[in-house]
Order: structure tokens, then sequence, then C-alpha cells
């Protein structure tokens, strides 16, 4: 690496087939554009000289179906950059609809990651919602500034799919809906900057979220690799793809209509087969060239592509286009440029008629190739063909529209080549990769006033006594409720002093935590997290506070302007004075007549204002700052002391405890747990005990082995 270390870039992108060669696109609906955009910026980010190293962080799948390439841990993609990849899940390949459970999950394993590496990153960017969960929790926890790509939204695509007949429960139930549209308000709400494609994008598509910040939102359009896209640079021969069309061609060496894209309906190829196949225009100036992917047995596609490749075959019979179209089963990557180049040299046109489109990188590949272009009004195309004067936009629905167009271009030579030339240089101006990194770093720079390395994580494992594990525990109706049972975790505490660490985390403050458990003849704790994870102080004489746990949470919080929006909201009552803290506000709630925590998260957001809404035992109330949750503080400490997740065991019995409870941590519901956690049952590393209070506990350590873990750890 370089002598002057410049920043350290971590890109986050979990779900689809990610390597930095080879890239599968249109192999299934999670591996399209996304995965270019992050290989193809992680490769240009790793170029600049500001950059010291770029991490792409994404999924390791190990499955016969795929490639043994995505099981492989490191791939170096240039010499600043690679992919990681950590486990999220299952080793099988599956759907980013999947992936929800398994989140927290790989947040733990990110984190683990970057123990390892004793370093956190200057910065996070996580693309897609999934990874925009993951890079806020992320960021919140070790204080590294966050940007989001949403690449496409969640209300955009609920939107759609309602407008084209899919009711509301369908869409829920297959996409999840609101799961995804929640992690994208999180991501919102914790990103120092979010990166759009387009200014139609920021406005119609970002706008409609509580967490819009316009400030907060940068147009930078993504790249293109002019090594790979350009015009040909010889004439002569045809390129080996030729061969492709003779195959299905009885005229190969006329103009074409080239579309490429993955065999998805929201790709709209069929409008286009009904264009072409109702216009003898069209089919006497021009062939119709289709790639949607590579198949092998079409029956055992997935159900959307199965659905579009069927329909394509039948209407290329219904309306007899034999020897007119082309749609190969198979193809490589390194044949799309080559597929571009030889339209060009036809005189052909490229076509993306999707009934909404982010971006269009395929428009930008065409038209660096020298290839007009005829798109969708929707989204990017408005923006590139603003910028590059090379090609017309069409009403996506209007087959009229997409027949006229296409003649417009293919029918006036004069025309195709002012297109064709000012494409060319548009994309070299606007979509270069170089022109995208050096915008951003240089907007990144503004926001960060250069601020330095965050390092309050680097501490040393030997500040923490010699405990090789860890309990953390909730105080009330976890640890304490039953004296007897309460007597019988002490004496296991006690014959394992010095291995075995003990911490609590509860809603009370410090001082009523520290008294309730001398109350009961605990021992004391290593580490108190309190007021519902918002301190955390350490054992020693003046129970010394963690002021950077303090510093990290503080920030967006501002708790006078949340009490004038929430205390005179119906049935909601301020507790006493001796329960508010800096960093929490606690009111009793009446589920009957307060409005609920979804209703409080609008609320806030809807003024601008950042913080978590936690309701407990069906009458307690807790609002914090957005960076602050018993989850985050034990993470924090794990991070901090260098404790893995799977030695650290947290038991709980209440919905504020949900949050510490998720993850790689050995989690403990106690048999007298709160309702609340119920949907608890059945996630990663969280045991349901059938005994109640401290015996809950231990029945949770046995489940677990963790003190026979501890034995042969001595």
């Amino acid at each position: 690496m370089t002598n002057k270390r410049g920043l350290y870039v971590v890109l986050i992108s979990i779900h689809g087939l990610i390597r930095g060669h080879e890239l599968e696109l249109g192999r299934d609906a999670d591996t399209g554009g996304q995965t270019k955009y992050v290989v193809e910026l992680s490769r240009a980010l790793g170029n600049h000289p500001d950059i010291e190293k770029v991490e792409l962080l994404t999924r390791q799948i190990i499955d016969d179906r795929v490639d043994g390439d995505y099981a492989e841990t490191n791939e170096k993609i240039s010499d600043h950059a690679q992919i990681v990849r950590l486990q999220c899940g299952p080793k099988r390949y599956i759907r980013k609809e999947n992936l929800w459970p398994h989140l927290d999950v790989y947040i733990d394993n990110a984190i683990k990651y970057f123990r390892r590496q004793r370093r956190v990153p200057d910065i996070i960017h996580a693309h897609y919602a999934d990874a925009g969960y993951v890079g806020a929790h992320l960021s919140n926890m070790m204080g590294v500034p966050l940007i989001f790509t949403g690449h496409s939204l969640g209300r955009e695509k609920k939107r759609l799919l309602m407008a084209h007949g899919m009711d509301e429960d369908t869409v829920e139930k297959k996409y999840e809906i609101s799961r995804r549209t929640e992690a994208e308000e999180v991501a919102l709400d914790n990103a120092l900057m979010v990166i759009a494609s387009t200014y139609q994008e920021i406005k119609r598509q970002y706008s409609s979220y509580e967490n819009y910040r316009i400030k907060q939102m940068h147009v930078i359009p993504p790249g293109v690799d002019l090594d790979r896209f350009h015009p040909s640079k010889r004439r002569g021969r045809y390129p080996a793809i030729f061969n492709i069309l003779k195959r299905f061609l009885a005229e190969p060496t006329k103009p074409c209509i080239l579309a490429i894209s993955r065999a998805d309906e929201r790709k709209n190829i069929q409008i286009l087969v009904h264009a072409y196949g109702k216009s003898e225009q069209l089919q006497e100036l021009a062939n119709l060239i289709i790639i949607a992917g590579n198949r092998d047995d079409i029956r055992q596609m997935e159900r959307g592509a199965r659905k579009v490749l069927q329909e394509l075959l039948i209407n290329i019979d219904k309306y007899d286009l034999y020897g007119k179209v082309c749609y190969p089963k198979h193809h490589d990557p390194d044949n799309i440029p080559e597929f571009y180049r030889l339209a060009a040299r036809l005189q052909g046109v490229f076509i993306n008629p999707a009934m909404t489109e982010p971006f269009g990188l395929t428009l930008i590949e065409a038209a660096a190739s020298g290839l007009p272009i005829v798109a969708t009004n929707d989204g990017g195309p408005r923006d590139i063909i603003a910028n590059c004067h090379n090609g017309l936009l069409i009403n996506p629905l209007d087959e009229q529209d997409i027949t006229q167009a296409l003649l417009r271009v293919l029918d006036d030579p004069d025309q195709w080549k002012r297109y064709a030339t000012n494409g060319i240089k548009g994309v070299k101006k606007h979509y270069s990769w170089d022109s995208h990194v050096r915008k951003y770093l240089s907007t990144l720079k503004k926001k960060l006033r250069l601020r330095r390395v965050n390092r309050f994580f680097e501490a040393k494992r030997s500040q923490i006594p010699t405990a090789k594990k860890f309990l953390i525990a909730d105080i009330d109706n976890t640890l304490l409720g039953d004296v007897e049972a309460a007597q019988r975790l002490i004496k296991v505490l006690d014959a394992h002093h010095g291995e075995l660490g003990f911490a609590v985390a509860t809603g009370r403050r410090i001082e009523s935590a520290r008294a309730v458990l001398k109350e009961w003849n605990m021992p004391e704790p290593e580490v108190f997290i309190s007021s519902v994870g918002t301190e955390i102080h350490y054992k020693g004489a003046n129970l010394p506070l963690d002021e950077s746990w303090a510093k990290h949470i503080s920030d967006q919080w501002e708790p006078e302007k949340i009490r004038e929006l929430i205390t005179p909201l119906p049935g909601i009552v301020n507790q006493e004075k001796s329960a508010q803290r800096s960093y929490k506000i606690s009111y009793f709630y009446d589920p009957k007549k307060s409005p609920n925590a979804g209703e409080l998260r609008r609320i806030l957001r809807q003024n601008n204002l950042h913080a978590k809404v936690i309701m407990s035992h069906g009458q307690f109330l807790d609002i914090i700052p957005i960076r602050a949750s018993k989850g985050h503080a034990v993470r924090f400490l794990a991070m901090r002391w260098g404790i893995e997740p799977e030695d650290i065991i947290v038991a709980g019995d209440s919905g504020n405890d949900e949050e510490m409870l998720n993850g790689n941590t050995l989690g403990v519901v106690v048999g007298n747990y709160s309702k609340e956690l119920n949907k608890l049952r059945g996630k990663h590393a969280i045991y349901f005990a059938e005994k109640t209070y401290a015996d809950g506990i231990l029945e949770g350590m046995e489940h677990y082995g963790f003190l026979k873990q501890l034995e042969h750890t001595s």
C-alpha cells in the first residue's frame, strides 16, 4: 500500500452473485446492474491516489449450483481493491427477500472481520436496502460515516407493481416491501450522504421517504469502462459473435434493433416484440436481437424469467418472426461489448423499453460503443439523453410510440450518424469512472471536512479483566425475581471468577441498578449498560462513564424537540424525573389510547428528528438516540474489547432486550418473558428457556454448553 495512509473505504452489496470477472449479469433478478456497478466502483476508487484500500463486502455462497468463485473469502480485483465474502444465513444461494432474517448475523460477522484487522474503515458505502440496514448499524456502532445508494427503492417498486395489477398483500408477501422500506428509512436516517444516479430519482423516489433530506442527496452518475465499451476500431471481417446471428437470421447483415436485459417483466421485452411484430416497415428495415440472460432449460428457470421467455417464444411464433429475430440461449460477458459494436457497425439502434429505469447502465455502454439509443421516458434515460443528445425517449406502454421512434432513427442515416457521434463524446464527458470518482471524493471531503480516521475502537484486550467469556443480563425479571435462583447463579459466577465476565444491560439508571444488585447480594458487574443502552459504566470507585460511547450516541440527539412533540400525545405520561437521563426520555403509555411504535417513529421522522422508540411490558415507553440501544452497546463492547460475539451470552425478558438478543451473541429468553419477544422464536441463536428468572439463564448456559466451553479454554 502507500506510505501515506489514504482512505480505507468499505462498500457493502450483499445479494446476488458478485465477483471481479465474468459477472453473470441477467442470470436472475438479483444479479443485475448493481453487481456490475459496485465492482467497477471498487476498482475505480482503488485507482485513485487518495485511497489506500477498498473492500467490497458481500455474501459468501457455497452451493454446487453456482461457481466456486463465490465461496472464496477474498478475491483481489486490483492492486488496492478486493472482494471480501462473509457468511450470511445458509451457505446456499438464496433470493434477497430471504436474507432479511440473517442480516444481524452479517453485522456481527463484519464487526468480527474489522476486529481481526485491528482497524475500522473511514467510510462505509451501502448499496440497496439490505446493505443499507447493515451499513447503518455498522456506522452507528463504529462511528464511521455512511454513504447510501438505494439503486431501486421499495416504495417505487410497490407503486409500480400495484399499478400493474398486483394487490398489496401479494406485493408484501413476495417482496417483503415493509421490511425493505423500513431498512431504507433507517439507511436514510443515518447516512451522511446519499448518492443517486439522476435528479428524477431524487425528486420522485427518495422524496416519498420520511427521512428525505435534500441536502443529503447528491447526483453522481455511474461510469462505464471505456476500455471495454468503445466503437469498433477496425472494419474488415465481422467478429465471432456474427455466427450467432447467422443461426437465427435470414439476412444477418441488415441493421438491427438490439435489446439487452434480464428476463424480467419490468424490462418490458414483450411490448417490443409486439411493436416489431405489428410493423412491416420495421421488419423490412431491421432485424431484432434480444439478449435476455443465459438459459439451459426454460422450464427449470425461476417463475418470473420462465414466464417472460415463454411469452417471448409464443409471440415470435404468433407474428411468424422466424428469420427476423435472434434470441440466443447463451453468451459470455465479453460478448456484450461485441454485440454493441456489431450493432453499431450494422447501423442499428439500442432500445431499453423498461417500465421504470433508475439509471440505465446498458444505455451508456451502447452510447460509448457508437450506438444510438431509444429508451423509456422514466428515470435515468432522461438525464442520459439530455446530456448526450444521442437518441429518443418513448412511452414504454405505447407500441406505436416505440415503433415510430425506432423508425426515426433507423430510416435517417444523417440523424443516425449524429446520434452515434454525440453518444461517444457525451459518455466520455459525463459517464467515465474517473469523473465519477473525482466528484465522489470531492463531495465526500466537503461533507467530512477532512475528518480523521476514528480510532477509539483500537483499545487492547487487556483492559478488560481476564474474562474469556461474558454473561450480559437484563436485571428486572431476568437476573432478579427469584432469590434462590439468583443465589444459584451467584455460585456459578463465583466459581468461574476471572474467566467468566459479568455485565448487566438494563433500562434502570446506573444508581438504581447498582443499588438493587447490592440489595440482592449480586457481585459487582465489570460493566453496566444502563438507561436502555444509553450509558456504559465500568467497575471502579467512581463507576467511570465510557465517554466515547456518550459522544458516539449524541449525534443528532435533540431531546427538547422530542419532548415538545411526544409529551402532549394521548395516552402518554412522563415517568418520574429520576427516570429521565441525558440520552433517554421515559414515559408510561396506555396501549389503548397512545400511538403505536410505528406511528411515533413516523411523527419523529416527519419533524426531522432522529431517535429510537422502544415499548416494553405494555406500559413503558423510552425514546433514545438513533445510535443507542442495549444491542448496540453490547456490540460496541465486543468490538472495543476484542470479545467474539459467540463468547457472549445475553439474557433478557422484554421488548427492550430484543436488539440485544439478535445477532451472533448467544441469546437466552427466560421463561417469564413478555409477549413482545414471541416474534424471536426460531431465530438464530436465541433460546427460549422453560425455567424463570436466573434459573432460565443457567438453563440457557447449559443449552449452549457455555461453561463447558469455558473449561476447554482454560
